[in-house]
């Protein structure tokens, strides 16, 4: 890999002895480059002028690039300098950063970046040249960061049409079904549910929200409390900086809803809004827009990275592991755009979050006692048809990540639970309902969020229980009469609601 790098600094003030200050920055520069390279490549200070208070460097290096090579320069250079003449390094940019590298395969289609670059290739040797890259950027690494990111991207070139990874795992018996038709249209015949007045949400009515809640205590009487779980309460806002460390922002940033925050309580402030509100009976937009920060937040969309936040920077006691909470407060909010349908792809859903920390042999057999307890809930509470998969993990594809299975798959990984969903069409030719998984990720969101034992290393996981999708597993399968559900879901379900008559 070759890099060259051409600086310009900006001094502080016209230095008085130029030869002397030529040799400190010969001096200065091998000093840097021997600190930053030394045997990992080669390095060299290839150009050097200074003119007045401008001092332009060119550093090129084999192995590493040599923006660390010109950091180091321009902090000890500021440094003699002001001793010896009393003048110093008051910015410094790249006017041009090139590095060459190698990529897994040739790009199919153009490259872009969001800043000013030029990239070109010959196959798979790749060269991106910066331009005007400001100290920050240097300072934090844009150009490995940059790097990185044309890798991403030719790898979702060759990536994109293939299937998300899936495995089979398990089918339950096959079960006769007694229903055929969509359950949200039934559902809606009987006013059990109604569209809500923004889109993709659901008003639940009595019986719908009565048979959710029921859902809601299988799964904390049949899965969660006997396998030792506690409920904590989280925040309905996600900050920034968690969605940074967990991957979503630049996973997912289409999926979200933002929040934005008035920028006063103060009513004469909101006067002309409010007036405008009054005159013309209709929201006044651009007013509104003008009184509102930009977005500060986003509304929940996961429930566990906030769960993770809650343990950032924490060394946890070795008699608390394995730690077993679970979130069900926060109203998970994903934008859906065309793909809604129903009340299994929503905006807004009800969901049980577990989330589990410990160490890796701890997560594993806890891995076996949850497929054991939703095993008995599908199986002989609900009766439901339904299998497992091993699919693409979870954190992959919220963060944007390719999808492929590692070497550590079947020890780290997702897996979905799928229900068949009759009025879909024939269980071979259908999609199957995702309606529940289980993963182990490793020391992903452990490390991300600086989170420690008191010995040794641990994992974390997350085994999301979506209500909705439950309750329209359940539904599709068996259908809305009580009569058909079995036993064991009516002892839970107890007596319903009377249905609201509508005239």
């Amino acid at each position: 890999m070759e890099h060259r790098l051409e600086a310009e600094l900006t001094l502080s003030g016209r230095v008085a002895d130029v030869a002397a200050a030529r040799e400190l920055v010969a001096r200065v520069a091998a000093d840097a480059i021997q600190r930053t390279i030394g045997a990992r490549g080669e390095g060299r200070l290839a150009e050097e002028t200074l003119d007045g208070d401008r001092l332009t460097l060119v550093f090129e290096s084999s192995g590493p690039r040599p923006h660390q090579t010109l950091l180091a320069f321009v902090r000890r250079f500021s440094e003699e300098l002001g001793r010896a003449q009393k003048v110093g390094v008051r910015s410094f940019r790249a006017s041009k950063y090139r590095t060459q590298f190698s990529l897994a395969a040739a790009p199919k289609k153009p490259i872009s970046l969001p800043i000013p670059h030029h990239f070109s290739h010959h196959g798979t040797d790749a060269t991106l040249e910066l331009t005007e890259l400001s100290e920050a950027g240097l300072r934090d690494n844009w150009m490995d960061r940059a790097v990185t990111l044309v890798r991403e991207k030719v790898d979702k070139q060759h990536y994109e049409g293939k299937e998300q990874f899936w495995s089979l795992l398990t089918e339950s018996p096959r079960r006769e079904m007694p229903f055929s038709r969509d359950p949200t249209e039934e559902m809606l015949k009987r006013h059990w549910v109604r569209p809500g007045p923004t889109k993709g949400k659901w008003f639940l009515g009595p019986t719908a929200a009565h048979l959710l809640r029921t859902m809601e205590r299988i799964a904390r009487e049949e899965v969660l409390e006997p396998l030792g779980f506690h409920e904590v309460v989280q925040p309905h806002h996600d900050s920034f900086d968690i969605l940074l460390k967990t991957g979503h922002l630049a996973g997912l940033p289409g999926e979200f809803y933002y929040v934005s925050e008035p920028k006063t309580r103060d009513p004469a402030a909101w006067e002309k809004f409010t007036d405008l509100v009054k005159l013309t009976g209709e929201v006044p937009r651009d007013e509104l827009e003008r009184m509102v920060t930009g977005p500060t937040a986003i509304s929940c969309y996961a429930q566990c990275p906030t769960v993770y936040w809650w343990l950032s920077g924490r060394t946890i006691a070795t008699e608390s592991l394995p730690l077993l909470v679970f979130d069900r407060s926060a109203v998970s909010n994903r934008y859906e755009s065309g793909g809604r349908h129903g009340l299994e792809r929503v905006d807004e859903f009800h969901r049980i979050e577990p989330v589990y920390v410990g160490t890796r042999d701890d997560l594993l057999a806890l891995r076996e006692r949850l497929l054991e307890r939703y095993a008995r809930v599908f199986n002989e509470i609900l009766e439901l048809e339904w299998r497992t998969a091993w699919v693409t993990p979870f954190y992959m594809q919220q963060s944007g990540e390719v999808g492929v299975e590692d070497a550590d798959a079947r020890v780290k990984g997702t897996i979905d639970f799928e229900a068949y969903l009759p009025y879909r069409g024939t269980r071979e030719k259908s999609e199957w309902l995702e309606f529940q998984n289980l993963s182990i990720v490793g020391d992903k969101y452990t490390q991300a969020f600086a989170i420690k034992a008191q010995k040794g290393e641990i994992w974390s996981g997350c085994t999301g229980i979506g209500l909705e999708r439950w309750l329209t597993a359940f539904l599709a399968q068996k259908g809305l009469d009580v009569d058909g559900w079995p036993s064991g879901f009516r002892e839970f379900a107890g007596d319903l609601p009377h249905d609201v008559k509508f005239l």
